[in-house]
This record gives C-alpha cells, sequence and structure tokens, in this order.
C-alpha cells in the first residue's frame, strides 16, 4: 500500500505546476470528504485525488494521460485497484466507471477548478466566503471559468447519485479544511 507520503513524492517528482499541485490536493480532500461520509477507505480514495494528474505535465495530452502515467505508478508500487480508479477518470481510457470511488473521482475532479475561480475572484480571495449560490450563479455564466466543461460535470454528478446543489457544498467544505494548502484562506479582515 501507498502512503499518502509516497504520493506526494510522485507528485513532487513530476509536478512543477503549483496549481497543479493544489488541484490534485483539492481533489484529494474532496475524495476524503467522501470516503469518509460513506464510510469507505479515505486513505485509498485521498491517494486517487492526490494521483490522478500526476503525470498531466510530462503526459499533457490524451493520446497520453493518464494511461502513460499507470506504468509509474505501478512501478512505484501504487495499488492496481488506485491505478485503475486514474484511469477510469479519462472518458478516452475506456475504463468503466463501476464503482463509487471512481464515480467520486470523476465528480470530484473538474468542479474543484470552478470552486477555485470564484473563491479566487471574492473580494476575499478566501474559499471561507464561497457559498453554493454563488458557485450555482457562475456555474451558468458560461463565460466565467470557459475551460470547464459543465455538462461533463452535470453528467459525473447525476452518475455519482448526488444533488448539484449537495455536491457544490460537500466540495466546498472539503476544500475549506485545506484552505492554507490550497492557498484560499484569503485576506481576513
Amino acid at each position: 500500500m501507498t502512503t499518502r507520503e509516497e504520493a506526494l513524492a510522485i507528485v513532487g517528482e513530476h509536478v512543477k505546476n503549483e496549481n497543479l499541485v493544489k488541484h490534485m490536493l483539492a481533489v484529494e480532500a474532496a475524495m476524503r470528504f467522501y470516503a469518509e461520509k460513506y464510510g469507505e477507505d479515505v486513505e485509498s480514495w485521498g491517494l486517487a485525488g492526490v494521483l490522478h494528474d500526476f503525470d498531466w505535465e510530462i503526459h499533457p495530452s490524451l493520446e497520453h494521460h493518464p494511461q502513460d502515467g499507470a506504468p509509474i505508478l505501478r512501478e512505484r508500487g501504487v495499488p492496481e485497484d488506485i491505478v485503475q480508479v486514474i484511469l477510469s477518470h479519462a472518458d478516452h481510457t475506456c475504463v468503466p466507471r463501476d464503482s463509487l470511488m471512481r464515480k467520486a473521482l470523476y465528480a470530484c475532479d473538474e468542479i474543484t477548478g470552478l470552486i477555485t475561480a470564484v473563491a479566487l475572484v471574492r473580494p476575499s480571495k478566501s474559499i471561507h466566503d464561497v457559498k453554493v449560490r454563488s458557485v450555482k450563479k457562475k456555474w451558468k455564466d458560461k463565460s466565467f471559468a470557459a475551460g470547464t466543461h459543465r455538462d461533463e460535470m452535470e453528467r459525473a454528478i447525476d452518475d455519482f447519485g448526488v444533488e448539484l446543489g449537495e455536491h457544490i457544498g460537500n466540495v466546498i467544505t472539503a476544500m475549506q479544511g485545506i484552505a492554507g494548502d490550497l492557498g484560499l484562506e484569503g485576506v481576513r479582515k
């Protein structure tokens, strides 16, 4: 079993972009939140979250990510079930999202970016000031965080079986728990 420290070492070795690291930490936090909520293994769910994009800088295209990263993870001793969860977060790998953990990773991945963007446009730049209604309002504005795929996120959330507002609230709560690591503590007055 790979530990969180070993996973972070893999991330540190392969990821130099600080925002990508923060994204992976946000997804890890959301995955841990849901594992706890559903009585699942928090550590393995967290590993999938923190490692899911570890190879994006070395394989920055869908022709290679995440499938070309899988052998690296296997070589580093990451359990095959975690590797398969990571592979399932990309449609083009055709690895089915047939478990709660796989569905959770897909549902948590992109939404963390949208929530981060909402936090960064707040005057305080704090995740603590982000509300579900703020994210829903920005969700409707297709020019805001235009790179996020809202249709894909909606399908992922539906497949996960959580209502959109509840999911947004859960992910915000998870991210608030590691606000400092995400650089989203903001400016407090």
